[in-house]
């Protein structure tokens, strides 16, 4: 049996890199999936027309740093799909600087990109979970988030602020069946990451234990455990997905 047979995934963020992954992996671990996009209009359509071959796949265009739409959005996907089972928690940018030189609009787009946007989806599903009395939420954070780095300190305190918020609804969710986990990814070699120039990415996968950068599919997989059954009494955690970087 598939890990994730008759289970319905709403992701936000799937258009490509990790997000497109992770709708992929639970497309083929039996989920029926929606997902979200904020401008990609053509990727979104092309990844909704090749994953609906084998299972149930809408898009919805949405911006999840609005708390209003994020409202709207769970709305529609429950018409459309009848329940949430499992929320992934993925939209998210970068806008690196120096904190001598960085904006306060950096700063405040990072937070509300980053984590308000954690907040409001969570908050849009608690109910309709509560009522299923069950739910897995999985947000994705990063190991920057953990150990911090130069140049992202608005990365960090956003993705440091999705560990909290983690740990804390897991808290509160708990006796109501509702798991609430997160995930840390390390360096993941994506379209972003191959604007770089190789001797870079040289750099980052020798100072990796497994000595290789990790593939958005190591973080689907993970995403696959996490809201399947057989991480039911696993909550309040953050899985590192890191090959070792912060052993």
């Amino acid at each position: 049996m598939k890990q994730l047979e008759g289970k319905v995934a709403l992701i936000t963020g799937a258009t490509r890199g990790i997000g497109k992954a992770i709708a992929e992996v639970f497309v083929k671990e039996g989920a029926q999936v929606a997902f979200t996009y904020a401008g990609s209009v053509d990727k979104a359509n092309q990844l909704e027309t090749e994953l609906s071959k084998t299972a149930k796949v809408k898009a919805y265009q949405s911006d999840a740093s609005d708390y209003d739409a994020a409202q709207k959005l769970v709305e529609e996907v429950l018409t459309e799909f009848g329940k949430i089972d499992i929320l992934v928690n993925n939209a998210g940018i970068t806008r690196d600087n120096l904190m001598l030189r960085m904006s306060k609009e950096d700063w405040d787009t990072i937070i509300k990109v980053n984590l308000d946007s954690v907040f409001n989806l969570t908050k849009a599903v608690i109910k309709p979970m509560m009522k299923a009395k069950s739910g897995s939420i999985i947000n994705m954070t990063s190991v920057v988030g953990v150990k911090g780095n130069a140049g992202q300190a608005n990365y960090a305190a956003s993705k440091a602020g999705v560990i909290g918020f983690t740990k804390s609804i897991a808290l509160e969710l708990g006796s109501r069946n509702i798991r609430c986990n997160a995930i840390a990814p390390g360096f993941i070699e994506t379209e972003m990451t191959a604007a770089l120039d190789e001797k870079t990415v040289q750099g980052w996968r020798d100072a990796i234990p497994l000595k290789r950068g990790g593939r958005p599919e190591d973080v689907a997989n993970a995403c696959v455990f996490l809201g399947g059954e057989q991480s039911a009494y696993i909550t309040g955690q953050v899985l590192n997905v890191d090959g070792g970087m912060l052993t």
